[in-house]
């Protein structure tokens, strides 16, 4: 694998420095309990997730564990400095980067956050604003992080929550790579000392005089309106006062930004642009209808919502329009129940990831934990755990060599996007808000209730289905928006065919102009069904409304560049191209490298397996190159009424790249009707490794979960071999291309025949390429060593030993963040389930 990164690199003319290795790696967060950490242990678990592949960590302290309070260390002091230090230096020494976040716990706040400083909301007592406090305390925070929530809207606010980080680092003589601001939880947050000051200077009325229609819940145009108005200053203040304060003096101090601004209540595209790499979370499970990937039945989607590639393609959209290389995602957040999660389950989400334009993974998470520490050691109360004590973490460097395969080719590539989506967030603002204090927060687990119920996520939604390419825009980006006169759009980064403005409302004034001077330059205006009807604003609004009627007619009678009515979509489609198999359960993004197209390309459902498609923008031969198994293929080529296609295999849950053809070598003809042969007989069931004891051997005249052997089996967690001997017809020796179909597996599978290697299948569908020449005719033995989770056998620490569970604050809760209690848990079906075939 180094010197196909080593090749990769030279065709990017990029150097192949330890920085730009380790971030093509997945990276963990990486939780500090107490920060009762040492020094040796730092070290040791830091080698061993190198081993495994990653490329960095990002330090969070939060609470501690009870029984170590003499060796927590407060946060920030002299030796927590030493200690972060030490890690930074042992990070560089294994080629890890080391980021931290700018505080314990989440969201900002600690010990220097003084009540002027804390967080307010806005009350009304006898008819006047006042502010009060929420008294909302830092979440899960370490010692000496503890303290009142920041002010977010707070002019100089962030400065003064930064000067102790000043005093800090004035100490250390080596730093992180980065700061790291977790998503926006600043609960019932709406109002500052100098709100109403500052929404007078920069909505021209005053607010208090205005309260009856702020208030007004029958949905007045005046209400309506007004609280448009007042949440494009709660925006701008965020943006203004907290983010783009904590970037700069991030920035001063010789660190990059990873910023989660999702949650709050600001333009997320615009503050996701404040950081150099923005990043969103995939928290939970996406329901992907893939055999074979399995959903926790524990796990409540009306409670935690779902993952979805829109919410994604905020933080890529911000990347993309500015030039940002990187662009990061909290991975695999409560993907399931702890002890549960397997690999396969966490691949189609990483999948997803990176078709909504994520290309830097952070799982979450690792906890820190001493080395002496008994089974299972440290745990944050929230999985994924994909710390050395998981039961996957043998096996985990397969999932992060697939992850940095394909991160070297999505960070070292440039977005090939048609079309730029205006995202109209004052027909947002315009609708009751249900969320904490009023105002809507734009968070990225429940689409459902907020993206998707606006004309604007459904027309984006429906461009995903329908295979467009396209990132977001918003009101502020577009003032930075260039048309040249072949009407291409450039945002000095990226380029784009095409302006796409979704049915709505409302619209600024402002808004109108910059599409006007676009369409003057010579853009193509597109808009999806009706027109916006009025201008934003409730300050004399009655002459607003008459100039944007005045505008909007004129600029719709610019007819060669402004598209509107019911035949939208093909005046999209002379600028647009589409890729069409997305419309059979495909998703995909696709890029520029070196000149020519890339695709990634993965199979999230069950509509698609195989077929001959038609690639947009690529031409003449192309190559399949797999991330999973390092292998590239040409794909046979035909052309169908004068279109060229490629015949492309692909099972739900399998992924690839597609990319013009780097070698000269034929492609052979696709095989359309493939043949099966059912490999069975009595399977010799024998447990290699694990705990608490090994089961006894057992004989299987058909394939089931080793639990049913024995009770034993039943709380066994670690590995065990099936062999089995069998015949093979001589038209399957003679065939090319045999594969090895395993079927159910519980959870990997490390596979050998006739005594060579074939390989280890994690991840869905669980199919193997068997080596030529491998098979024989008579008298073949295949062993299948299998690897289950680790739920059955916490089973039994629960009842024997539960007082693993010491932990402060919530100490650790199950998906339903109930008491965690695995004693009364079912066996988890383990092992090699089947059915076994060869495919030829």
């Amino acid at each position: 694998m180094r010197l196909f990164l080593v090749s990769l690199f030279l065709l990017c003319g990029l150097r192949l420095d330890a920085q730009s290795v380790s971030t093509t790696k997945p990276w963990t967060q990486w939780w500090w309990m107490g920060s009762a950490v040492t020094k040796e242990d730092i070290t040791t678990q830091l080698q061993q997730l190198a081993k495994a592949g990653m490329g960095g960590v990002t330090i969070i302290p939060i609470y501690g564990v009870k029984g170590y309070e003499q060796q927590f260390i407060p946060y920030l002091s002299e030796k927590w400095l030493d200690v972060m230090q030490h890690t930074v230096r042992e990070g560089k020494r294994l080629g890890m980067g080391v980021d931290m976040a700018t505080g314990t716990g989440w969201p900002f706040g600690g010990p220097n956050v003084s009540k002027d400083l804390a967080a307010q909301q806005w009350k009304v007592v006898n008819g006047k604003f006042v502010a009060e406090p929420t008294r909302q305390q830092v979440k899960r925070s370490a010692p000496g992080g503890e303290g009142l929530v920041l002010d977010p809207y707070s002019a100089g606010a962030m400065q003064k929550y930064l000067s102790r980080f000043d005093s800090a680092f004035a100490q250390t003589k080596v730093r992180p790579r980065a700061m790291y601001n977790d998503s926006y939880e600043v609960y019932g947050a709406n109002w500052s000392g100098d709100f109403l000051a500052e929404f007078k200077k920069r909505r021209g009325y005053d607010l208090q005089q205005q309260i009856p229609q702020f208030l007004d819940t029958t949905g007045s145009v005046p209400g309506t309106l007004v609280r448009v108005d007042y949440h494009q200053t709660l925006a701008e203040l965020l943006r203004e006062r907290y983010a783009r304060p904590w970037t700069e003096w991030s920035r001063q101090h010789g660190f990059v930004t990873r910023y989660q601004a999702h949650g709050s209540p600001g333009n997320l595209l615009d503050l996701y642009e404040e950081a150099d790499i923005p990043e969103t979370e995939a928290f939970g499970t996406s329901k992907f209808p893939i055999p074979g990937v399995r959903i926790d039945p524990d796990y409540e989607v009306d409670r935690f919502g779902t993952p979805h590639p829109l919410a994604m393609k905020f933080a890529s959209s911000a990347a993309h329009f500015s030039g940002k290389k990187l662009v990061s995602s909290e991975t695999a957040t409560w993907l399931a129940n702890h002890f549960k999660v397997a690999l396969s389950q966490v691949k189609p989400q990483v999948d997803e990831l990176f078709t909504g334009g994520i290309n830097h993974i952070f799982f979450h998470g690792t906890n820190y934990s001493p080395a002496r520490e008994a089974y299972p050691g440290w745990l944050f109360y929230a999985s994924t755990h994909f710390g050395p004590t998981s039961h996957f973490f043998e096996h985990l460097p397969l999932l992060n060599g697939y992850i940095e395969r394909c991160q070297t080719l999505l960070q070292n590539s440039q977005p090939d996007n048609d079309v730029l989506v205006y995202f109209p967030i004052h027909d947002l603002w315009a609708k009751p808000a249900k969320s904490s204090g009023g105002v809507h927060l734009l968070e990225v687990h429940h689409v459902d209730r907020w993206l998707l119920q606006l004309p604007f996520g459904q027309l984006t939604e429906q461009l995903w289905q329908q295979g467009y390419a396209f990132d977001f825009v918003s009101d502020a980006q577009l003032t930075r928006l260039k048309a040249d006169k072949n009407g291409v759009l450039s945002s000095g980064s990226t380029t784009y065919k095409t302006l796409l403005i979704p049915e709505g409302t409302y619209l600024p004034e402002e808004t109108l102009d910059q599409l006007s001077r676009l369409a003057k330059a010579g853009a193509k205006i597109i808009f999806a069904g009706q027109v916006p009807a009025s201008p934003t604003g409730f300050h004399q609004h009655e002459q607003s409304q008459q100039r944007f009627e005045e505008k909007l007619k004129a600029l719709q009678g610019t007819t060669s560049q402004v598209f509107s009515g019911t035949n939208w979509q093909q005046s999209l489609n002379q600028f647009a191209k589409r890729e069409t198999w997305a419309e059979q359960g495909l998703t995909f993004i696709r890029k520029k490298q070196n000149g020519s197209t890339l695709y990634f390309i993965a199979n999230l459902n069950d509509r698609f397996k195989e077929g001959w498609i038609k690639l947009a923008n690529l031409k003449g031969s192309i190559e399949k190159y797999d991330p999973l198994t390092d292998q590239t293929t040409v794909l046979p080529g035909r052309t169908t009424a004068g279109q060229p296609e490629v015949y492309l295999r692909l099972l739900p849950g399998q992924s690839c790249f597609l990319r013009e053809a780097r070698s000269k070598q034929s492609a052979p003809a696709p095989v359309t009707n493939q043949q099966v042969h059912a490999l069975t007989g009595e399977w010799k069931l024998d447990f290699v490794k694990g705990v608490p004891s090994l089961p006894a051997s057992a004989t299987l005249p058909a394939l089931t979960s080793w639990t049913t052997t024995s009770d034993s089996a039943g709380y066994f967690t670690g590995t065990a071999r099936y062999t089995l001997s069998f015949d093979v017809p001589a038209s399957v020796v003679k065939s090319k291309g045999v594969t090895l179909d395993l079927g159910d597996v519980r959870e990997v599978a490390e596979v050998r025949l006739n005594g060579k290697p074939v390989g280890t299948a994690w991840s869905v569908p669980f199919r193997l390429e068997l080596p030529e020449g491998i098979l024989k005719e008579k008298g073949n033995l295949l062993e299948i060593e299998v690897t289950n989770l680790s739920a059955n056998y916490m089973r039994l620490v629960d009842k024997v030993s539960p007082g693993w569970k010491k932990f402060y604050d919530i100490n650790i809760v199950d998906i339903q963040y109930k008491r965690f209690d695995a004693s009364k848990w079912e066996p988890m079906p383990s092992g090699l389930l089947g059915p076994v075939r060869l495919w030829w």
